[in-house]
């Protein structure tokens, strides 16, 4: 009875011991891919705040009437805009902290003159855009 019960007994440890060595790489790998998994969503998740970020798009809010017509970067973080408001345009300061009217502008500025290059009055930009075509040409 007694070799038995040692029988049953060493019988019982190898199926044991079997299903435990059998049952923890599953396990293992039940784990690293449920880590992988959750690691590969917040990246992911990352990447297109990132990505919204980059874009800027606009709010989904009805912005009719409010547009900023330029911009121009004087700092880190501070900025020179236009703002147009219905017909009227504004000059403003953008900081971290605040916004503040610089002036209003009495002539608006018209679409002519925004699609109009900053360099194209200065003679050195017409001289050099010239030299270019006719280095471009032979």
């Amino acid at each position: 009875m007694a070799y038995l019960v040692k029988g049953l007994g060493l019988g019982s440890l190898v199926l044991f011991s079997s299903s435990v060595l059998a049952a923890t790489p599953s396990s293992q790998l039940d784990w690293a891919t449920t880590f992988g998994s959750l690691l590969f969503v917040i990246v992911f998740i990352l990447f297109l705040a990132w990505l919204l970020k980059r874009m800027r798009i606009p709010a989904l809010v009805n912005q009719q009437g409010l547009s900023v017509v330029r911009q121009i970067p004087v700092g880190t973080r501070e900025r020179i805009m236009i703002v147009q408001a219905g017909e009227e345009q504004f000059l403003v300061g953008v900081t971290a902290q605040s916004i503040q009217l610089i002036s209003k502008l009495d002539k608006p500025i018209s679409q002519e003159e925004l699609n109009k290059p900053a360099f194209a009055a200065s003679p050195f930009a017409s001289q050099l855009s010239q030299l270019l075509k006719k280095h471009d040409k032979n």
